[in-house]
């Protein structure tokens, strides 16, 4: 009996203890339901109008100041290559000989054929010597005179042109040494050693790329360049070139070049194939960093005063448009929707309609949020919201 007692103790313990279990979760989903939910917390910042500077980028293809071909000007087989491919050269250096005997062959004719005239001419100065004073003493006729002073004349023409014929073998004999023209960085060289070749061969020998300074071509569609007309101050093209800041050059491999450049000029007429217009921006090279047929882009900043700029994570994409959440009054968001330029100032996004100064942004979150959401607005600074501007 005192068993079955204990035993039933026990399990009215038990019973108790289960029921008092069972009460917790219930009386605290009560709790939680009879109370306000919690407000969250989310970064925000206040908008201001600001300046910045706007980086429109194009892209752009690279060329040398000079490309010059290199052809030989007569026929001969290469004899000698004194450069290699991708070699810096100098204005004047030695790039090729050509062997071509038979140039200096002329050239011995020559001198051999001014030799002789130069003993035709001092044989008729002497008949004429000779002549003269026979003449004045009219022992012999003035037409004996008229006619070796003739001769004379004509002994001298041969040996100027014996003294043409040797400069122009001359000439011709040193095109069989190629020398550089300008400075720069030879390219490939198809022709090797024992290769004939003239000045009718396809392929040049090589070409000379003069790399001081580099000209970046790019182009702006009709949209761009009207855009480009109204923003600029100046009231012709060439007075808004003048007054264009100075342009940076992004390399292909995303890094920036260290020198600026400055945009010269731009053609008068848009191609109707591409509908484009083309600028040429000129770079200085000076250690040959940037070689001619690259490619990159041309950063043209442009200065825009009392803006409002929003970060780029702030924002969302619905259906092809921009939105953001406005905190109001109450402390409730509201999805509302932006304007944006299509170039952005580094991280941030230029806002053309749909914000005014004062209202409350918030700053990162807002895959959360819903319209009419209760939120606790922490603003930010402005320097910690647009750090990237520094």
């Amino acid at each position: 009996m005192k068993n079955t007692v204990l035993q039933l103790s026990a399990f009215a313990a038990a019973l108790l203890l289960l029921a008092s279990c069972g009460n917790k979760p219930d009386q605290g989903a009560a709790a939680a339901a009879g109370g306000p939910p919690p407000v969250q917390s989310y970064p925000a910042f206040k908008i201001e109008q600001q300046d910045a500077t706007l980086n429109s980028e194009y892209p752009a293809t690279l060329q040398g100041q000079q490309n010059i071909e290199i052809r030989p000007k007569i026929d001969g087989y290469i004899e000698q290559i004194y450069i290699d491919e991708g070699a810096v050269v100098k204005k004047g250096q030695l790039l090729f000989r050509i062997s071509a005997p038979q140039y200096q062959q002329s050239v011995n004719n020559a001198q051999a054929a001014i030799s002789s005239a130069e003993a035709d001419v001092s044989a008729a100065q002497l008949q004429v010597n000779k002549v003269k004073p026979l003449v004045e003493k009219d022992i012999i006729s003035h037409y004996d005179l008229e006619s070796a002073q003739y001769t004379l004349q004509a002994r001298k023409a041969a040996l100027a042109q014996a003294k043409a014929n040797l400069a122009t073998a001359r000439t011709n004999l040193g095109y069989t040494t190629i020398t550089s023209p300008v400075n720069g960085v030879a390219s490939s060289i198809p022709y090797k050693l024992g290769s004939l070749v003239n000045s009718t061969n396809a392929e040049p020998l090589t070409t000379i790329s003069n790399i001081g300074k580099v000209y970046a071509y790019f182009s702006m569609n009709e949209k761009q360049l009207l855009e480009f007309s109204r923003t600029f101050e100046g009231t012709t093209l060439a007075a808004k070139l003048n007054k264009l800041p100075a342009v940076s050059l992004i390399l292909s491999d995303g890094s920036n070049y260290p020198e600026k450049g400055k945009v010269e000029t731009v053609s008068g007429l848009i191609n109707t194939e591409t509908g484009s217009a083309s600028f040429r921006a000129t770079f200085p090279n000076p250690v040959g960093l940037i070689r001619s047929g690259g490619s990159a882009k041309v950063s043209l900043p442009r200065n825009i005063k009392n803006t409002i700029l929003v970060p780029q994570k702030s924002t969302y994409e619905l259906q092809g448009k921009r939105f953001v959440y406005v905190v109001d009054a109450a402390g409730k968001v509201k999805s509302t929707e932006i304007n944006v330029m299509s170039t952005s100032v580094g991280q941030n996004f230029v806002v053309t309609s749909g914000l005014k100064a004062g209202d409350t942004v918030i700053l990162e979150g807002t895959s959360t949020l819903q319209d009419g959401t209760q939120v606790k607005a922490e603003v930010q600074p402005a320097d910690k919201v647009y750090q990237d501007l520094k």
